[in-house]
């Protein structure tokens, strides 16, 4: 609820966004999730949620998606998908949550309906860099406790989302890949977005299949393990099946 307090009158007290923004750092999907600082019986406490805040009333969704999760994370210029409105009568359910709204709005909360925004992201040096002036950390998904309001249940359907979205668009998971991958790595990827186990010699049929993943010359090097051939994603072969 960063700077509520300074554009008050500006503010819709009824309508939010939330961002999820779910990355890939090349072995766990991980959510971007900020700290919620708050204070109960005078006892200061720490949990987590998901970059939101209120829309004000001269800008649109998506402008409000895009700012909000610059102020609360530093990050800018993501491709937000908006995916799901959440308008639940029991999302102020937890006395707790309203109270921390109420002083973050300084007026009364009765119900918030959010629209919910998407992004795919690959982790690197430089978004990790912009996330250390804020109180944003990457959080990967078996590790992520109790969110404020309903944010627990607003990954759940990121995740059901992103999977809808692989199979109309399956370039989107090469985004998160390096610009040379090994099958393994692709694999991995798979199984964490579908949350199964993938057997490897299926996998690799999977592959030979794909005509836009290109086998290379090239493979590693410096492994303890055997050197994987490199693959790469072509997407000039991609466009030209799908179309």
């Amino acid at each position: 609820m960063q700077d509520i307090q300074n554009k008050q009158s500006l503010a819709n007290n009824h309508i939010s966004v939330d961002c999820v923004v779910i990355g890939f750092d090349g072995e766990q999907l991980k959510v971007l999730l900020v700290d919620r600082v708050g204070e109960e019986e005078g006892t200061v406490y720490h949990d987590m949620k998901l970059p939101g805040s209120l829309i004000y009333t001269d800008e649109d969704l998506d402008e409000a998606a895009q700012r909000v999760l610059n102020e609360l994370t530093g990050i800018k210029n993501v491709d937000l998908m908006q995916f799901k409105a959440f308008g639940s009568k029991n999302r102020t359910n937890n006395p707790k949550d309203v109270r921390w709204l109420e002083r973050a709005m300084k007026s009364r909360v009765e119900r918030i309906v959010t629209i919910a925004y998407l992004a795919l992201v690959k982790i690197d040096r430089t978004q990790d860099k912009k996330l250390d002036a804020s109180q944003a950390n990457w959080v990967a998904l078996p590790e992520i406790s109790v969110l404020a309001f309903d944010h627990n249940l607003i990954i759940k359907e990121a995740l059901r989302a992103i999977r809808q979205f692989v199979e109309a668009t399956p370039s989107m998971l090469f985004d998160l890949l390096p610009r040379k991958f090994t099958a393994s790595q692709l694999r991995i990827l798979y199984e964490l977005i579908y949350d199964q186990q993938v057997d490897v010699r299926n996998f690799h049929k999977k592959i030979a299949l794909m005509e836009y993943v290109v086998p290379l010359e090239e493979r590693q090097q410096g492994v303890a393990h055997r050197a994987a051939r490199y693959y790469k994603f072509d997407k000039k072969i991609y466009n030209k099946i799908r179309r």
